[in-house]
């Protein structure tokens, strides 16, 4: 079993893939890593030698930051604006989209279930 950056990879999926659940490494950076190793991107992680492991797991280390390193600095980047009440941070803080999104009909993801509100009882005027 690859064990790389604190992930165990799945082994039946190609290496390509295979390191796209590593947190912060995508499809690019997959391929990055692959050609630097020498590795065949079509080649199976069970497929792959312990001297291939080895290298890629040291250069995934060296090179990149992932799993709890990039997750605490994305959180502290997002506290940072939060401090600094800027708009990014307000939307943050209020838990809406933060990227421009309309909120009136969808953004459901980061509003939540739907909260419905009652209306208020219209008053019948007797006189």
């Amino acid at each position: 079993m690859a064990r790389i950056a604190g992930v165990d990879l799945p082994r039946n999926k190609r290496g390509v893939i295979g390191l796209t659940y590593i947190y912060g490494i995508g499809r690019t950076l997959s391929h990055q890593i692959l050609n630097a190793a020498g590795v065949s991107e079509h080649t199976k992680v069970q497929d792959w030698t312990d001297e291939n492991i080895k290298f890629i797991s040291k250069y995934v280390q060296d090179e990149f930051k992932v799993e709890g390193e990039l997750r605490s600095e994305v959180q502290l980047s997002i506290k940072r604006l939060m401090d600094i009440a800027c708009y990014r941070g307000l939307r943050h803080r209020k838990g809406l989209p933060v990227r421009g999104q309309s909120t009136k009909t969808n953004a459901r993801t980061r509003k939540g279930k739907k909260k419905t509100v009652a209306n208020k009882k219209k008053q019948l005027n007797n006189i």
